[in-house]
């Protein structure tokens, strides 16, 4: 069966290839995450308020790169795709910039340019490759799947594939160290933004929809953009919580559960960041999906959400042991699996289809602007905390807010074929 075929199928085949090219730049940041705060910190002695300039700069290049990459990619075409060459773009620079990170003091050493300056600019160009390439990488989701249950299984397939091999990013880093997981992040990031997007035919026209979509779009009530601004706020305050773990997890480890070894400190925020991406991975597809076709998409995420805010709670009162942490991390991870999932799915169906990258560039500020503020004002105020317990209790509390807030999203109400004559400017044969 011809790859064509099994698009217009939307076979299992094809959602796995849909999967890959944002499996790569996910396995990309999985890379950043694992790797670049202990870089920074134990190769080249940087303190927290340091490492939190350097995490600030990919925020800098989300804001200005997915919003424009979004709002290009949906005026353009060339290369045979609308997405295709930016994906191609952002993955061959992420690759890149991944050998650079190794190679942060000889740069500093052959340029005569301090190390901060350096990993200021590796980070930059990392985080722009990666922005270049999500916000395309998720868009193409939608640009191919039709709204509904279709739109949904191509977000949670694309984070159980992006999710399991994010796992397979912490293992590796957990057993052969974070040198050996970029070296090979630099190899994977590459092949999957290269290859499957020539798999992949994007529709040139985004305009056309079905008479469901056109039956759809013309029911959709007035306060969606209002529906939208609740969106960015909740998705907001999540990675609030969510980025204050990433870049200060080693800070906790170290004061908090007293590890003083270097390496010991790395494999335990490798292993708990394995199980948080173990059970983000596992979840999507086998668990989320199928709950959201029966009790709906946002009560599901709000139920997610709670579980987050319960993990970071629980460390906040008993994540003192790494078998703590651990356990803790795997509830949080019910979290995680949404988040990376439904998200998309809801905020998609609430928007002009003809401006989908614009509008997934915009979405994404609610994830770089919290990652901008928890790089540039709590890195000062966790250092300056005696107490590191700190971290979660920021953590648990931005969650705690993420989940009212999408309790206030209302959920998207499915018209029925047989509705069409409640619609008189509709027909069947549309």
């Amino acid at each position: 069966m011809s790859m064509n075929a099994i698009q217009k199928k939307l076979s299992a085949t094809f959602f796995a290839v849909l999967s890959l090219p944002s499996t790569a730049m996910g396995f990309a940041l999985s890379v950043q995450i694992s790797a670049l705060s202990w870089i920074l910190s134990t190769q080249y002695k940087l303190d927290i308020h340091e490492v939190g300039i350097v995490w600030a700069a990919g925020p800098v290049a989300g804001i200005v790169g997915q919003v424009i990459i979004g709002f290009i990619s949906d005026k353009t075409w060339f290369w045979g795709g609308r997405r295709r060459p930016f994906i191609w773009l952002g993955g061959s620079l992420a690759s890149i910039s991944l050998i650079a990170l190794t190679q942060l003091g000889s740069i500093s050493e052959s340029t005569g340019i301090s190390i901060m300056i350096v990993a200021i600019a590796v980070a930059l160009t990392l985080d722009l490759s990666i922005n270049i390439s999500f916000n395309p990488t998720r868009s193409i989701i939608a640009d191919v799947t039709p709204e509904g249950d279709k739109r949904t299984r191509g977000y949670t397939w694309m984070q159980t594939i992006s999710g399991a091999f994010g796992v397979l990013a912490y293992a590796i880093g957990a057993y052969y160290g974070n040198y050996s997981l970029i070296y090979f992040g630099v190899g994977l990031v590459f092949l999957f933004s290269v290859l499957p997007p020539l798999l992949i035919t994007e529709p040139k026209e985004l305009a056309n929809q079905s008479g469901q979509e056109k039956l759809e779009a013309a029911t959709k009530p007035p306060s969606e953009y209002n529906q939208l601004i609740r969106i960015y706020l909740a998705h907001g305050f999540c990675w609030l919580g969510v980025q204050t773990m990433f870049v200060n997890m080693l800070f906790y480890v170290k004061d908090v559960m007293k590890i003083t070894s270097d390496e010991e400190a790395g494999q335990i925020i490798s292993f708990s960041f394995l199980i948080l991406n173990a059970v983000g991975f596992i979840l999507p597809a086998l668990v989320l999906e199928p709950l959201a076709k029966k009790i709906g998409r946002v009560k599901v995420h709000v139920l997610a959400m709670a579980a987050m805010t319960l993990g970071y709670a629980l460390m906040v009162l008993a994540g003192k042991s790494p078998e703590y942490v651990y356990l803790f991390m795997g509830i949080a991870g019910i979290g995680w699996a949404a988040t990376v999932s439904l998200p998309f799915a809801i905020m998609t169906e609430k928007v002009d289809k003809t401006k989908m990258g614009l509008f997934m560039g915009i979405f994404n500020l609610s994830v770089v602007i919290p990652q901008l503020i928890v790089s540039l004002g709590f890195g000062t105020l966790i250092q300056q905390s005696s107490n590191k317990t700190i971290i979660f209790i920021i953590c648990a509390s931005a969650l705690a807010l993420s989940t009212l807030l999408w309790s206030l999203v209302k959920e998207r109400v499915m018209v029925k074929k047989n509705d069409l004559d409640k619609y008189p400017n509709f027909t069947s044969s549309h």
